[in-house]
């Protein structure tokens, strides 16, 4: 019974407290999982900084230039470290690693087999809607709908 007291009292965690300390939420459990969701987030705040330094060049103030970009760098990049050390969010990228372990996977044949039925099945229905199309505007402009 403690151990249900003690793991529902670190799941509940709240957020912004879990932001401030530096440790790591069962370090060995989900770590692909988890360590790609980092590399996820970061790769998008490091994505939008680059984007809003873009915007700022050639400002009149280089501190606000290169300062604000690598602020929000800096704490996107923490961000990004601790929310995957969350323990509501680390237990659940947890459960998605062990359900991704359960899943059969198809073999390359397999795998080939299906997507030439995919691509195949794509182009038949590219070029069928493209002949709707062609046969609909013949038709209006035929019936004198369109011009």
């Amino acid at each position: 019974m403690s151990r249900e007291v003690a793991s529902s009292q670190t799941s509940s965690t709240p957020l912004m407290s879990e932001m401030m300390s530096a440790g790591v939420y069962k370090r060995n459990q989900g770590r692909l999982v988890r360590q790609l969701t980092c590399l996820a987030v970061w790769a998008v705040v490091g994505i939008g900084c680059w984007r809003l330094y873009e915007t700022l060049k050639g400002s009149e103030n280089t501190w606000v230039e290169l300062g604000v970009p690598a602020v929000i760098l800096l704490a996107g990049l923490w961000v990004g470290y601790r929310l995957v050390n969350w323990p509501r969010f680390a237990d659940f990228l947890i459960a998605v690693e062990a359900e991704m372990n359960k899943v059969s996977w198809p073999s390359k044949t397999e795998m080939i087999r299906s997507s030439m039925v995919v691509i195949f099945t794509i182009f038949f229905l590219a070029i069928t809607l493209f002949l709707f199309d062609v046969i609909w505007q013949w038709l209006f402009r035929v019936i004198g709908v369109t011009s």
